[in-house]
């Protein structure tokens, strides 16, 4: 689903968003945000177990055009949080400075 400098640059933005925007976490909190329109990026970790918790995410994103990006593991991605807790998905929802990252994403996903 993604490469290794997609999954660079979406956890370089959950770090900026974190800083200077807003995050949801949780897939609960997640879901809402794509259903909502309101996630502006979706990360989500590969090593999820089971696969079902996070499965319906990739297609509620494409559905609603919002980009969602695999990284390798849900500690990175708890870590790029902020959080002590490794996560499962993180959506951003208030861009901060990771606008322009985000932007570029964004314009893979159209592209592809």
């Amino acid at each position: 689903m993604a490469d290794d400098g997609l999954s660079n640059r979406a956890l370089e933005a959950v770090e900026l968003a974190r800083t200077t925007g807003k995050l949801k976490k949780g897939t609960n909190e997640v879901t809402k945000a794509i259903e909502r329109g309101t996630a502006k990026l979706v990360v989500v970790a590969k090593d999820v177990s089971p696969p079902e918790i996070i499965m319906h995410l990739p297609l509620l994103g494409k559905e609603k055009g919002i980009p969602v990006v695999e990284v390798p593991s849900k500690e990175e991605l708890g870590a790029a949080a902020g959080l002590s807790v490794p996560a499962v998905s993180i959506a951003i929802v208030q861009e901060g400075e990771s606008k322009a990252i985000v932007k570029e994403i964004a314009e893979e996903f159209k592209s592809q």
